[in-house]
């Protein structure tokens, strides 16, 4: 019989009922408990450098470009014996006092350039007006209009092509005369010089008259008239060529007395 006042003991069936109830409620509740949560913070993988790429060089401020300026006119050495007053030395002292007269010698030497015919001579022996500029109170240098430029040029492709071949290197020592200076140096009214299709030339090297003529008249005979070249003698080794058109001529200004008939 059970006495009154005390617990009843458990049978044990209902003891481990109890503990496997104990065990599936504390797994239910660490089941249920809030878990910590650790932020993911993603570090960003520097990006290897592309090989192909070139490096990318400081950017530098640009400098504003100045403004061309013309070029000052070149002055060569002269080709030979200097005529009075138009010696190189000469020249270039008449370009310092006469500012306005530079950029016409560079467009002059621009259009020799471009016609291919630079050179030929020293450019600005070509402005060497008459050697008697000095009695006749004109210049000793000029710039012939432009509109004369191409005539010269003419005349200068002879000289390169068949005068300097025969006789070697030439100097030029008088070229375009105004009407002024034409009529006092006792030029013809109709001078070749007055419209710069005539030039006065002079041998760099030593040649006698009777070779210097000998050499000329054969190479004008040849091809002076593809040129329209007009050939004259002065006395000594001076002479004339220009392309206003083919003949020659002597002292009296006809073509039989000419040195090519009378001294060849």
């Amino acid at each position: 019989m059970e006495q009154p006042g005390l617990p009843q003991a458990r049978s044990f069936p209902y003891i481990a009922a109890m503990q496997k109830l104990k065990v599936v409620l504390a797994a239910a509740a660490l089941a249920l408990a809030p878990q910590a949560v650790v932020p993911h913070v993603s570090t960003p993988i520097a990006a290897a450098p592309d090989a192909a790429q070139p490096p990318v060089a400081p950017s530098v401020p640009e400098t504003p470009l100045a403004e061309p300026q013309p070029a000052e006119p070149a002055v060569p050495p002269s080709t030979g014996d200097d005529p009075e007053g138009q010696a190189r030395a000469d020249y270039i002292a008449w370009l310092a006092q006469n500012p306005d007269e530079r950029a016409k010698v560079i467009a002059f030497d621009d259009y020799l350039r471009e016609q291919g015919v630079s050179g030929v001579v020293p450019d600005w022996e070509l402005l060497r007006t008459a050697s008697m500029w000095k009695d006749c109170n004109g210049p000793r240098f000029e710039v012939a209009p432009a509109a004369e430029w191409e005539h010269l040029a003419r005349t200068l492709r002879y000289v390169r092509d068949d005068v300097v071949p025969a006789i070697g290197p030439v100097q030029a020592v008088s070229g375009y005369r105004d009407d002024a200076l034409n009529k006092c140096a006792r030029g013809a009214p109709e001078s070749a010089h007055r419209h710069f299709y005539a030039v006065d030339l002079v041998p760099v090297r030593p040649i006698g008259r009777a070779g210097l003529i000998r050499s000329m008249c054969a190479v004008h005979q040849e091809r002076g008239r593809e040129y329209d070249i007009g050939l004259g003698f002065y006395n000594g080794v001076r002479f004339h060529v220009d392309s206003k058109s083919f003949r020659r001529w002597g002292p009296d200004g006809s073509g039989a007395t000419s040195p090519c008939v009378t001294e060849v």
